[in-house]
């Protein structure tokens, strides 16, 4: 890491050393203690629970390629960007995500419940299902959770069959989540965007992760902001809507935000897929139809009926 990144971490947080960080990072990730660990973790009730009920549809996830054996890991992943402009590594993202590099534990998704109460005074209840962890490259022992920007998340969700999540979705991930971080927000600056960060901000994660016993591919939150889908988009077509990581229930560190272009990314961002098809009253439904129906989208979304190609602005 360059000097001036590292002297900045250390006026932020003295007890914040990137020489400790970084051994913790290669030893969770090269000796996948971190995978061996959760492991013991993962006959967590409620993420096996999840689990069971997601996998009734495994066609939610069919078109994820599956990954090679002689893909990069996280950590190579990040050395072999560590030096190129901003575009140049959306397009490696990219490239990495149609290759299907990604985690197995992101293959199996989570199911999150919604209602809304109609006029009638019946209620709608939904079920989604959704990746349990923010897009990452690499393998279940050493991935990068990786920021990216819209045009980017919006390649990866088409060609995986999946959408963005919505306001409301995310906070119904959030409190139904198995583990629920504490955000851990670095200071801003134009080293938000870069590859350095990312990784500092992934290994912070991960120790999180370990000192606290999280169960590993288990629905978790609170470490990241989401790309968003929303109507807001429409009268700010060409930027990224941004919002979330939760301090707890209902207190967002983020609210809805369309500051930024949709080419900006920081380490702060995650991308959580949601399937196309979900669970409407016992019925599977289009996430796409859903959204589109005035009655029906408020199960879904806080803002009543979105148009997604509007709510993706213009990537």
């Amino acid at each position: 890491m360059g000097q001036a990144l590292y002297e900045l971490l250390l006026s932020y947080n003295s007890s914040l050393s990137w020489t400790s960080l970084a051994a913790r990072w290669r030893l969770s990730r090269r000796n996948g203690i971190k995978l061996a660990f959760s492991a013991l973790c993962a006959g967590s009730l409620r993420a096996s629970e999840a689990t069971d009920e997601a996998t009734q549809f495994p066609g939610l996830t069919r078109s994820i390629p599956p990954r090679a054996l002689q893909a990069l890991t996280g950590s190579q992943f990040a050395d072999s960007v560590a030096n190129v402009d901003r575009q140049q590594r959306e397009r490696a993202i990219l490239g990495q995500f149609f290759e299907g590099n990604l985690p197995g534990f992101l293959r199996k998704l989570a199911p999150v419940k919604l209602s809304y109460r109609l006029d009638s005074g019946k209620t709608l209840a939904a079920t989604i299902f959704v990746l349990p962890e923010y897009l990452a490259i690499g393998s279940d022992s050493d991935f990068l959770r990786i920021p990216m920007n819209l045009h980017t998340a919006v390649a990866i969700a088409n060609r995986f069959g999946f959408v963005l999540p919505t306001k409301k979705m995310v906070d119904a991930i959030y409190v139904q989540s198995t583990c629920r971080f504490t955000p851990q927000p670095l200071p801003a600056g134009p080293q938000m965007m870069s590859t350095e960060y990312y990784q500092v901000h992934n290994a912070m994660i991960d120790q999180q992760s370990q000192t606290r016993d999280f169960p590993f591919g288990a629905l978790s939150s609170g470490h990241k902001k989401d790309v968003v889908i929303t109507n807001r988009l429409t009268k700010r077509p060409g930027q990224i809507a941004i919002y979330g990581w939760h301090r707890g229930a209902g207190a967002p560190i983020q609210p809805l935000s369309t500051v930024h272009g949709a080419g900006y990314a920081d380490y702060s961002h995650g991308i959580r897929l949601v399937g196309r098809m979900a669970m409407i009253d016992g019925a599977l439904r289009s996430v796409h139809d859903v959204l589109r129906d005035s009655v029906l989208a408020n199960v879904l979304s806080d803002e009543g009926a979105i148009r997604l190609a509007s709510a993706y602005g213009n990537a």
